[in-house]
């Protein structure tokens, strides 16, 4: 293809690995292409309070990062905070929230307080959500406007939870079924390539310059926007699909050859 100019990269399980790790070749790979000229935006499921410290410990000290899967957009600056939120889109989580704790109501529920951590029904499982968490009643959280949404029923399986997002229908937002029994609802008609489109657009990218790697449910439509859109070895058949290529698995550092592709 010809040269790249705007690379999108999901970061757990893409550049990071899932006990939180990114390897000296992925910071490597990631100052090379930032040499070369390319845009480099993460693309990502974490709320800005924590994407944006993962990007500026990547060395990326401007430009994008694509938060809450495409729900929040924000750009790296030298403020105390280190980013300025520039886009936030949010739905009314009340209805879901609602109709998932009358069929799971020992599910647990999160929604996001922007740029600061998260509001939750009840403690979730140590280490599972960043930043600022505070314990709110059920109808605050239902009551107030969100970016993204996290429901987590750790007694149950992903496969009960998409059978339990088709047998509700969540028509109105958008979701995606993590590795465990994880659920993200964000705003509809959002996701990271909705929100990667507008970044390409202000920054005069071509859409034919664009590539994508990402490993989760989440990914999919980034993968199917990006010229060239990567699935990591270790994704699931879903999100293979809808790439046009497999690159390594994350105990590979599979990014490291997609990214050395971009400057070789």
């Amino acid at each position: 293809m010809s040269r790249c100019t705007m690379v999108a990269l999901d970061v757990d399980g893409t550049l990071m690995s899932y006990d939180g790790v990114i390897s000296a070749d992925v910071r490597d790979a990631i100052a090379a292409v930032r040499e070369a000229g390319v845009h480099v935006v993460l693309a990502t499921g974490r709320g800005a309070h924590s994407a944006v410290p993962v990007a500026r410990d990547l060395g990326l000290t401007e430009g994008w990062v694509v938060c809450s899967n495409g729900a929040v957009t924000a750009r790296i600056d030298g403020t105390d905070e280190g980013f300025a939120i520039t886009k936030s889109v949010t739905f009314d989580p009340g209805p879901a929230l609602r109709t998932i704790a009358m069929e799971l109501p020992d599910a647990l529920f999160a929604v996001e307080d922007l740029g600061v951590g998260f509001k939750v029904s009840a403690d979730f499982p140590a280490g599972e959500l960043s930043g600022r968490v505070q314990v709110v009643p059920f109808d605050e959280l239902a009551s107030t406007p969100a970016t993204r949404v996290v429901i987590r029923a750790p007694e149950a399986s992903p496969e009960e939870f998409h059978e339990l997002v088709e047998r509700v229908g969540l028509h109105e937002v958008e979701y995606a079924v993590g590795w465990s029994a994880w659920l993200d609802l964000t705003p509809g008609g959002v996701s990271k390539a909705s929100a990667l489109e507008e970044i390409r657009q202000h920054e005069g990218v071509e859409p034919f310059a664009t590539v994508a790697v990402g490993d989760g449910a989440n990914d999919v439509q980034m993968l199917r926007w990006a010229a060239r859109g990567v699935a990591m070895g270790h994704a699931s058949d879903v999100v293979r699909a809808a790439a046009d290529e497999v690159t390594g698995t994350i105990e590979d550092d599979g990014v490291v050859a997609v990214l050395r592709s971009l400057v070789g």
